[in-house]
């Protein structure tokens, strides 16, 4: 039987290394840069902000082992419930992510991560769960691929909503789009960016992208920017959520934390438009400090 209002969140835990240049990037010599580290991945930084904001949410990943206790230190400091397991061959995964602007350019070794086997989550644990949701990053591993079709049955056999953030048009490309929609069948929620929408949908309008993509999940919540959000439900007219201009300080996690104020949302009742309204004030909180998770 589900709790009303639990979400369990699985997949990545990362080293974040945030490089701000100074200047322009100059090859073979020294760009004098502000360089900071964080706890973050994508699922971790969701299952963050979920706890940042009151819900009770629960978190399984993977990290290496001598990295398991602070990684735990650092998602229970925002209430969350976190279960890590300890990779004995492989460190905690690494992101160096330089950022210019509104723009990143991530460079990523997995680490931990790709080892993690997503069977190991708790059928107890899903059965309470109103809400689960993970990443693409937990698909594109190959031994990880048809246990993330057999999540979503778990799921949905105990009535549990299920929510993909696709997560990366790069590994998406790589990956094969037909068969990253074929491992995401049976999901009720997809959260893509606006690049994301289209690669998936091979439309380059973001309307129609995410219209298409209701064909393979109920609802489809599509993160634009500056340009709002766009949301698709099923056999319904689009709805354009404006958003008001802001300062970005740093885009990192703006799509995690995002995801946490829309799974927030929809578990305390609100409709699709009310939770993604609610989620892009947790986006803003997110985006104007640096880090993926809450300061």
């Amino acid at each position: 039987m589900t709790s009303q209002g639990t979400i369990v969140v699985v997949g990545d835990v990362i080293d974040d290394i945030i490089v701000r240049p100074r200047g322009a990037i100059r090859t073979d010599t020294d760009t004098p840069s502000l360089i900071e580290r964080h706890a973050g991945g994508s699922s971790a930084n969701t299952a963050a902000w979920l706890g940042h904001i009151g819900a009770d949410v629960h978190f399984f990943g993977q990290v290496g082992e001598a990295d398991n206790a602070r990684h735990t230190r650092e998602l229970e400091k925002f209430g969350v419930n976190a279960h890590l397991h300890s990779d004995t061959e492989r460190s905690t995964g690494t992101i160096v992510i330089i950022v210019e602007g509104d723009k990143r350019t991530m460079l990523t070794d997995r680490g931990a991560n790709v080892n993690f086997d997503i069977d190991t989550v708790p059928q107890d644990s899903i059965a309470i769960a109103e809400y689960l949701h993970f990443t693409g990053h937990t698909i594109i591993d190959e031994q990880k691929r048809e246990s993330v079709g057999r999540l979503i049955e778990r799921a949905s056999a105990h009535g549990v909503t299920v929510s993909i953030d696709p997560a990366s048009t790069g590994f998406i490309a790589d990956f094969g789009v037909d068969e990253f929609l074929r491992l995401c069948a049976g999901a009720h929620i997809l959260r893509p960016n606006e690049d994301e929408a289209r690669v998936l949908s091979r439309l380059d309008d973001v309307e129609a992208a995410t219209v298409k993509l209701t064909k393979f999940f109920p609802l489809v919540v599509t993160t634009c920017g500056r340009d709002g959000v766009v949301i698709g439900q099923r056999g319904e007219a689009i709805v354009r959520v404006p958003v008001d201009p802001i300062d970005v300080v740093d885009p990192t996690g703006a799509g995690d934390s995002f995801n946490a104020g829309l799974l927030a949302g929809l578990a305390r009742g609100l409709t699709p438009l009310d939770a993604a309204r609610a989620a892009v004030i947790v986006a803003v909180e997110a985006v104007t400090a640096v880090g993926a998770r809450p300061a």
